[in-house]
């Protein structure tokens, strides 16, 4: 099964790239279409309203498609509107392919998710998650600094090429090696995915993603200019920590399956109090280099494994309808980026400093971690059945509890 999920990868990692690379390409996408920057960063909100749109609205309305081809439909969806950035005519055409590009996001990694998670014991659905997102994280590695060399060479729209070429990649692999899920993974009507969102569990995980994951967009935002204000770092030395920032998401999003499989709740108080240990040290800080990356590749570490906690929270609670959850899930973190970049805009236009933003991210990390508290005390009180064979999250919790893991809330 390891070839399903490293086939399914392929298109988190043509993902990844499309979605990042256009943070680090911008000047040259701005005077490429002749827009001022601010206009060019418009292409970066297009996609992330893609994604929150395209997460619920594709999900709900494909509940019937079997999965595996419903990954394949949706990576030659995202191949096309890929195509469609690279050939557009004009800047107004280049923002709709991106909104459009955005949609299918959501719902790939949601019906990823469920058929990977479906493809492995229940104890290592985490872990299979795991595995298909560090295409996602390892696209911060390779995909984005590589994308950001070849437009140094050639025009910018070649770099879209090169993703919609993965993404065919990924829907002939998927084609492949994922077995027909008929039977695993059951389809359901959308009044049944709809309702899984009354879920509290759902909800406060989905409330936690989207504020507490902010703390890193709160970071990673506004890296660039901290490094290069404040630590002193050339364009060389900013790409290299960029490199080291996704080296500790790789690294971190597999620690994190792990930790989802084994003490997820656990996890998620670690990871939310750490990470406001790590901005508040790297405030401190950030003007000596050596700390300075240190304190980079340890907060992507700490902060990448909670995408694989939250997303086994989710799986849990959704139980029967679990897709529009999972889906829902990169939504949330989506709007986590937005919200993580406005707090820190807010503080810089406030004038309290290029490394203010640090801070914003502290204290949207503790939040996270009041939230995980709520959560926390969510799978005390009594769930929904769940399928047959399978633990329930608060069976989970409690043997969490019994090796001491846990304290009351």
């Amino acid at each position: 099964m390891r070839l399903s999920l490293l086939s399914m990868s392929i298109g988190a990692f043509a993902i990844g790239t499309t979605e990042f690379i256009v943070m680090g390409i911008l000047p040259v996408i701005a005077d490429s279409e002749g827009v001022s920057l601010a206009t060019a960063g418009l292409l970066v909100s297009a996609y992330a309203l893609g994604v929150v749109i395209g997460a619920p609205l594709l999900t709900v309305t494909t509940t019937r498609i079997p999965r595996k081809a419903l990954l394949i439909v949706l990576m030659v969806a995202f191949a096309t509107a890929n195509l469609v950035t690279a050939l557009a005519p004009d800047f107004t055409t280049l923002l709709l392919s991106r909104l459009v590009a955005g949609l299918p996001h959501g719902a790939f990694f949601g019906a990823a998710a469920v058929v990977g998670a479906n493809l492995v014991p229940y104890e290592r659905r985490a872990r299979a998650i795991a595995v298909i997102m560090s295409g996602l994280t390892v696209s911060t590695i390779a995909g984005v600094p590589l994308g950001a060399v070849v437009v140094n060479h050639v025009d910018w729209r070649w770099v879209f090429v090169g993703v919609a070429v993965l993404a065919l990649v990924c829907a002939l692999a998927v084609a492949m090696t994922v077995p027909n899920m008929n039977g695993r993974v059951p389809t359901t009507k959308p009044w049944d995915e709809i309702k899984a969102l009354g879920n509290r569990r759902v909800i406060l995980t989905l409330v936690n993603g989207a504020v507490g994951f902010g703390a890193m967009f709160a970071c990673y935002t506004y890296l660039s200019p901290i490094l290069s204000e404040v630590t002193g770092f050339d364009s060389l030395g900013i790409a290299a920590t960029l490199a080291v920032f996704g080296i500790g998401m790789t690294v971190g999003n597999l620690v994190g399956g792990t930790i989802a499989d084994q003490r997820p709740l656990t996890g998620l108080y670690w990871a939310f109090g750490l990470a406001a240990l790590i901005l508040t040290f790297m405030y401190a800080t950030v003007a000596h280099p050596v700390m300075a990356v240190s304190a980079v590749f340890a907060l992507a570490l700490c902060v990448s494994t909670i995408s694989p906690i939250l997303q086994r929270l989710l799986l849990d609670g959704a139980h029967d309808a679990p897709s529009l959850a999972s889906a829902l899930h990169h939504s949330a973190f989506n709007l986590a980026n937005a919200n993580g970049a406005w707090v820190g805009g807010l503080v810089l236009s406030a004038g309290f400093g290029p490394t203010s933003p640090l801070l914003a991210g502290v204290g949207l990390a503790l939040a996270g971690l009041a939230i995980a508290a709520v959560l926390d005390r969510a799978h005390r009180l009594p769930s929904n059945t769940v399928p047959t064979g399978q633990r329930s999250p608060r069976e989970s919790v409690e043997d969490d509890r019994t090796d001491g893991d846990l304290t009351s809330a």
